[in-house]
């Protein structure tokens, strides 16, 4: 039987979701209570990877088992025994073919910053003290969220091993919230590695006006990472949603936990 996982995490804690050697990994931690509670060796795959220190509202993964489980007791003693700052919402019994990873239709990233110093938000939010044209900003957005695949290797991590940098961003606004905190959103059929980051530190910059909505064009189409802006810190970080065609569900829906 096969079964995703609803999580959500804080990733301050951890080097990331992926199981790495001598680190603490929330993959690798999930790995651990999942086979302790079902006496067999589990390993699970995530919808993507979060890198040291970014957070996850919603993040998914699969896992494979003989057994049939009892969803709402396997949640509690799950739960029961992972840290405060990992919890599983949902285990959801999916087609035996479903991929966390590769069915995933669209995921969604905020960044969040917050202008005036605030003790609270310290590894939760960006402290960025500059003054800001959010109007700016978001023009730039619109130039980003075309809803067709573009080349975006000017945001893709220099060494990051993906030869293929085709997206589809099909949204990317920013929020402004009270006490001078800001949101920005993302969502695309997928991310290059660190892209998120990078998008926000330029975009910091035409907000600073450093640089015009006109060499954001020439920085989007000039394939190079050091024509962008720097990648700003992981702690602002979130993935937000990651969405699957329904159809993975149905077959199984009755043993959905409520």
């Amino acid at each position: 039987m096969r079964y995703f996982l609803k999580i959500s995490y804080k990733g301050s804690e951890y080097h990331g979701w992926q199981v790495q050697q001598n680190a603490r990994s929330v993959q690798g931690l999930i790995n651990e209570t999942l086979s302790k509670i079902l006496g067999e060796d589990i390993s699970v795959a995530g919808s993507g990877r979060t890198d040291t220190g970014v957070h996850a509202l919603e993040q998914y993964a699969h896992f494979d088992t003989p057994q049939l489980l009892d969803l709402q007791q396997h949640l509690y003693r799950f739960n029961a025994l992972l840290p405060d700052d990992i919890v599983v919402h949902e285990i959801l019994p999916v087609q035996k073919n479903a991929h966390a990873r590769f069915d995933a239709q669209l995921r969604s990233y905020q960044y969040h910053i917050h202008q005036e110093k605030n003790a609270f938000l310290k590894g939760y939010s960006y402290y960025f003290r500059p003054e800001l044209d959010i109007l700016l900003m978001n023009q730039a957005a619109t130039k980003l969220a075309c809803g067709q695949e573009q080349d975006y290797a000017c945001f893709n991590k220099s060494g990051g091993g993906q030869e293929n940098t085709l997206c589809r961003i099909d949204q990317a606004h920013w929020l402004q919230k009270e006490n001078s905190r800001l949101v920005f959103h993302i969502s695309a059929n997928r991310f290059l590695r660190n892209m998120v980051r990078a998008i926000v530190g330029t975009m910091l910059d035409i907000g600073s006006r450093r640089i015009s909505l006109e060499q954001f064009d020439e920085i989007l189409h000039s394939g190079k990472r050091s024509k962008a802006g720097r990648s700003v810190p992981a702690e602002g970080l979130y993935l937000s949603e990651v969405c699957y065609p329904e159809e993975i569900f149905t077959v199984v829906s009755s043993f959905r936990t409520t």
